[in-house]
C-alpha cells in the first residue's frame, strides 16, 4: 500500500540567509523596525560624523579644539544632542540587549558564516554599549566641561589614554563599534529588501566592508595622534582671558589717553612765541 510522505516542515529545516522583517510576527515587529532604522539614522550618521570630527586630532590640538568649538556653536545643539543622539542611542542599546539575551546562538550546531556573523553582531554590540556609556560619562559629564572649555578637549582625551588599560579598551572598542555598524548596514539592507538576492547582498557586503575598514582606520589614527603624534599637549590651547584682567588695563589706557589729550594744549601754550624780526 502506497503512502504519502509528510511534507517537510519549514520550521524544522534550517534556512540560510537573512529573513526579511515581515508584519504579523507579533508586537515586536514595530520595535524591531525602529531598532533597525535607528542603527542607521541617526546613530550611524552620528558615528560617522564623530569619527570624522575626531580625525582632526591628526592635525594637532588646536585643530581639534576648533572642531569642538564648531560643533558646540551649532543652533540648538543641546536639543539636537538629546533628540538625535542620547535618546535614540538609549533605545537602540537597550532593545539590542533585549534581542541579544532573548536570542540563542547555534553556531555549535550550524557553524555557518551567517550564524557566526549573528553572534559577532551581538558581542560587538555589547562591547560598544559598555564603551559608549563610560566614554560619554567621562568625556561629556565629568571632569572639565568641554562645551565651556573646548581648548582642553585634546588634553582630556590624552590624559585618559595615558593609562595602558584604557588605551587597549579604546582600540578594542573602535574595532568592535565599526564592525557592528558596517555589518548593521548590511543587515539593514537585507532585512528591508534593499538588496534582494544573494548576489546583491554579496556585492553590498564588499561595500560595507570597505566602509567599516575606512572608519576603523580613521578611528585608530585619531587614537595614535592623541597618544604618540602630539605627546604632552597643553592643558588648554584656547585659554580664556578673565574679564577682571581685561577691564583695568582698558580703563588705565583710557585714562592715560585722556590725560595726554588734556595735556597737549597746555604744552602748546607754554611754548615761547617768536617775535617778528625787523
Amino acid at each position: 500500500m502506497a503512502t504519502v510522505a509528510p511534507p517537510v516542515s519549514s520550521a524544522t529545516s534550517p534556512q540560510r540567509g537573512v529573513q526579511p522583517l515581515r508584519a504579523g510576527q507579533g508586537n515586536s515587529f514595530l520595535w524591531r523596525k525602529l531598532h533597525s532604522l535607528s542603527g542607521i539614522v541617526p546613530i550611524g550618521a552620528f558615528l560617522v560624523e564623530h569619527i570624522i570630527s575626531n580625525f582632526e586630532t591628526w592635525n594637532g590640538p588646536l585643530a581639534y579644539a576648533k572642531q569642538v568649538v564648531f560643533l558646540n556653536s551649532l543652533p540648538l545643539v543641546r536639543v539636537l544632542e538629546w533628540a538625535f543622539i542620547f535618546i535614540p542611542l538609549s533605545f537602540h542599546a537597550l532593545y539590542g540587549v533585549f534581542i541579544a539575551f532573548r536570542g540563542r546562538s547555534n553556531v555549535n550546531v550550524y557553524p555557518w558564516a551567517g550564524n557566526w556573523m549573528y553572534l559577532s553582531q551581538r558581542i560587538t554590540g555589547i562591547i560598544a554599549l559598555v564603551y559608549i556609556v563610560q566614554h560619554v560619562w567621562r568625556q561629556r559629564f565629568s571632569g572639565v566641561m568641554l562645551p565651556e572649555h573646548p581648548g582642553a578637549a585634546f588634553a582630556k582625551v590624552q590624559h585618559e589614554l595615558s593609562n595602558p588599560w584604557m588605551l587597549a579598551i579604546y582600540v578594542i572598542a573602535m574595532i568592535a563599534t565599526t564592525w557592528h555598524f558596517s555589518y548593521g548596514i548590511w543587515l539593514f539592507a537585507a532585512k528591508w529588501g534593499i538588496t534582494p538576492g544573494n548576489r546583491a547582498r554579496k556585492r553590498f557586503g564588499y561595500v560595507c566592508a570597505v566602509l567599516g575598514i575606512a572608519l576603523c582606520l580613521m578611528g585608530l589614527a585619531s587614537i595614535y595622534a592623541v597618544v604618540y603624534k602630539y605627546p604632552n599637549a597643553p592643558e588648554n590651547v584656547l585659554p580664556e582671558t578673565p574679564a577682571a584682567l581685561v577691564q583695568p588695563a582698558t580703563a588705565t589706557s583710557a585714562v592715560s589717553l585722556t590725560n595726554s589729550r588734556s595735556a597737549a594744549p597746555r604744552t602748546t601754550q607754554s611754548q615761547p612765541r617768536s617775535t617778528p624780526q625787523s
